[in-house]
């Protein structure tokens, strides 16, 4: 069955349980008005159960407002003098703990654990009112037994549905997982895929030229090749670095990327080669971030750290910086603009989503082009500047 078919089944189901219970209360309500209740007593008492009725449509959208009108319901109920028994026992008022399973699996636990205790002030006050009209004949234990029950009826279903509600929550962490590790060996592919075949052509190209220029004779070639060999393997190591960058850290989980700020040493680390100087350093004491700010972070070192080994050439000295204020993060990625451009400068589409990043975490992203190199600084609020 389809999630569509058992929403569609259940929608039948509740509405045939709806129109079964009202059924039964006016059944009883017109057994009590023929034992001599008041007229008004059997009004009320049914406008009561339309409330209960009610309060179930309105909490499938808004719970806590669906479990108020059941509350104010059910309160109605216990106040109405019906002599010898408690109008609470309608048919009608297994409404109440629907609205209570309902609100139980959607709220937090302590505001579900306030719920129930408005129901057990409910049903406590339900039987001192039964208690103090009951005729002189009828022992008093009847009603700490049918306190105990409802007691135990209500308890068994707030405690039902914070079961239900764990198991779901169990589910979608479980889904987010598997999709979480089906995009990292996602992306574990496409590093092998760029490793395995581009990585060995040119490794294969860089040994092809070498090979040439030692069997060439004339002495013009011989330097020219040996300098396209030398941008091969410089090209090479740039490659090797970026992957790197991508590549999950060795003591990670399957699945896991690293965005933690945790995780930005261990990121430049890995970025270094003996062409491409990377450093790290963190000053000021660390204050908490949204999570928005922290990835903003990490993706900003990152993508920092790569367009310097993908534009410049080596040896490249890279700097990353972390500079912590009580307001704010600053996170400064500065190069020293290594020999030679490798290509057009310029912002491309990684820095873009790095500002879209930034501005949607309250930040602001700003590059510089400075006589020794180009500054990538980006500045996040921490949550106590917010």
């Amino acid at each position: 069955m389809t999630a569509s078919q058992r929403r569609s089944a259940w929608r039948v189901a509740a509405s045939v349980t709806h129109v079964v219970l009202a059924l039964l209360t006016l059944i009883v309500l017109a057994g009590v008005w023929y034992l001599g209740a008041d007229p008004w007593q059997v009004l009320v008492a049914a406008g009561a159960a339309g409330l209960l009725h009610g309060g179930v449509v309105v909490a499938r959208r808004r719970p806590w407002a669906g479990y108020a009108v059941g509350a104010l319901a059910m309160l109605v109920l216990v106040v109405i003098p019906f002599t010898g028994w408690s109008p609470g026992l309608l048919p009608s008022a297994v409404c109440f703990p629907f609205m209570l399973w309902r609100l139980s699996g959607l709220v937090s636990v302590r505001s579900s654990a306030l719920a129930l205790g408005v129901a057990v002030l409910g049903i406590v006050l339900t039987e001192l009112v039964a208690w103090a009209r009951q005729p002189a004949d009828v022992p008093g234990w009847t009603r700490l037994t049918e306190g105990g029950m409802l007691m135990l009826v209500v308890g068994g279903v707030w405690l039902a549905a914070l079961l239900v509600r764990r198991r779901h929550e169990a589910g979608r962490r479980a889904e987010s997982e598997r999709l979480a590790a089906a995009i990292a060996d996602e992306r574990a592919g496409i590093r092998r895929d760029l490793h395995d075949v581009i990585a060995h052509t040119v490794t294969v190209m860089i040994a092809r030229i070498e090979a040439a220029a030692v069997t060439t004779a004339d002495p013009a070639t011989r330097r020219e090749l040996g300098d396209i060999a030398e941008a091969g393997r410089d090209a090479h190591q740039g490659l090797r670095a970026m992957l790197a960058i991508v590549a999950p850290r060795a003591d990670s989980r399957p699945g896991e990327v690293p965005i933690s700020l945790d995780a930005l040493p261990d990121l430049v680390a890995s970025a270094a080669s003996p062409l491409h100087a990377v450093t790290f350093a963190e000053a000021g004491l660390r204050r908490p971030l949204s999570l928005s700010a922290e990835v903003a972070a990490v993706r900003t070192v990152q993508e920092g750290i790569t367009n310097a080994l993908r534009h410049l050439e080596p040896p490249v000295e890279v700097s990353v910086r972390l500079h912590w204020t009580p307001a704010e993060l600053e996170v400064e990625v500065r190069d020293d603009g290594g020999t030679a451009l490798r290509g057009p400068g310029g912002q491309g589409t990684g820095l873009m989503g790095i500002e879209e990043r930034v501005r949607t975490a309250g930040g602001t992203l700003s590059i510089a082009d400075g006589d020794d190199g180009w500054v990538l600084r980006v500045r996040l609020p921490t949550k106590e500047g917010a």
